[in-house]
């Protein structure tokens, strides 16, 4: 029995020595693992995670795709667009934007209305006909505050006023884009089929700088500079320009597919906000625009020079002056009503257009903010 207690007394002594060591122990390793780094630390601790697992947490978003479609094929016309894509602006939104050249067989509104793009850009009468045929189309923005399209004649064919049209040889190219100038004549009381020749005009000028036409359709920023880099000095020509004359309607806008735009505001805001800093750019550095476009243009189908008097002359149908700059994209009521009253006088519409419902500040406002 006093073995038995001798051999007791001896675990107790040692169990409590055991004790007594642990919390100095316990005291040593924390004293280590300060002094380390947090990388060595140890231990499942996101705050102190290493940079390995940091970068691989969290993977970089995909851009978001919108694909552009123009009415026409690359030129200073579009030069907001292609400005904002080279500075980076779609890409810090979040955006990958492809940019669809337009041309002779392509109707944006087709494109759009059938999902191939995103967002496309036409004159107002154009969507205003294709929201008739109800395809599902809205105006989130409108680039173009003015028309560019005058009639120009050379001061020998007397045409002083709208007025001496009459009994005159009048171009223009049809297809749609007669009809400012039928509000024109309506105006002055002139009848299109009897008061005077109104007749289809070709694309290039050769027919005015020949002789065939009294007065010929031109676009402030296109055909009209043609004339004048073919030698014709402005002293020579008569303008009638339709802004002046209180019969011009909206030209370049933006529209989306409705379907799209409602899963996608912000997207939408996102790309025209970035838009309209492209275009706020290449109306303050037009060489700038230029350089962009130039990229992009057909080899041989135009100058430099040309593009550059282009922009000059787009700025001043996006930002006219005395516009407040604040109000880029911005779609005028007045201005949309006229272009619905004119496009519904001359048949581009049958019925009145529900200006309500074919065009949204919402998107604008958005990108505002």
């Amino acid at each position: 029995m006093r073995q038995g207690t001798q051999g007791k007394v001896r675990i107790r002594l040692w169990v409590a020595a055991v004790l007594m060591l642990l919390p100095l122990l316990a005291g040593c390793g924390g004293n280590n693992n300060a002094g380390a780094p947090a990388a060595e630390a140890g231990g499942g601790n996101a705050a102190t995670a290493s940079p390995e697992t940091a970068a691989t947490s969290e993977p970089a978003a995909e851009p978001v795709t919108v694909k552009l479609q123009l009415k026409w094929v690359p030129q200073a016309q579009f030069a907001g667009y292609f400005l904002a894509q080279d500075k980076g602006y779609y890409d810090a939104e979040g955006l990958k934007v492809e940019i669809l050249p337009g041309g002779p067989d392509i109707v944006p509104e087709q494109q759009v209305a059938g999902g191939s793009a995103d967002i496309g850009v036409d004159w107002v009468a154009s969507l205003l006909t294709s929201q008739e045929q109800e395809m599902p189309l809205v105006q989130i923005a409108q680039i173009f505050q003015k028309s560019g399209l005058v009639l120009v004649s050379k001061k020998e064919a007397g045409i002083n006023t709208p007025a001496d049209l009459k009994g005159k040889k009048v171009g223009n190219w049809m297809g749609g884009n007669e009809f400012e100038l039928l509000a024109l004549f309506d105006k002055y009381k002139l009848d299109s089929g009897k008061d005077l020749n109104f007749t289809k005009q070709g694309f290039t000028m050769d027919q005015f700088l020949g002789g065939e036409l009294d007065a010929a359709s031109a676009m402030t920023y296109n055909e009209y500079q043609v004339v004048l880099e073919s030698g014709v000095k402005p002293e020579e020509l008569s303008v009638i320009d339709m802004n002046d004359e209180g019969v011009a309607m909206l030209e370049d806008n933006l529209f989306a597919n409705k379907e799209w735009l409602e899963g996608n505001k912000e997207t939408a805001a996102k790309f025209v906000r970035a838009s309209l800093k492209g275009w706020a750019d290449a109306i303050a550095d037009p060489e700038a625009a230029v350089d962009s476009v130039m990229k992009l243009a057909e080899a041989g189908s135009t100058t430099r020079e040309h593009q550059l008097t282009m922009m000059k002359e787009v700025a001043k149908l996006i930002q006219p002056e005395g516009f407040d700059a604040s109000k880029l994209g911005y779609t005028d009521a007045a201005a949309f009503q006229q272009t619905a009253d004119i496009a519904l006088k001359f048949g581009v519409i049958k019925t009145a257009a529900k200006v309500d419902e074919a065009y949204t500040n919402e998107i604008v406002e958005m990108a505002a903010k």
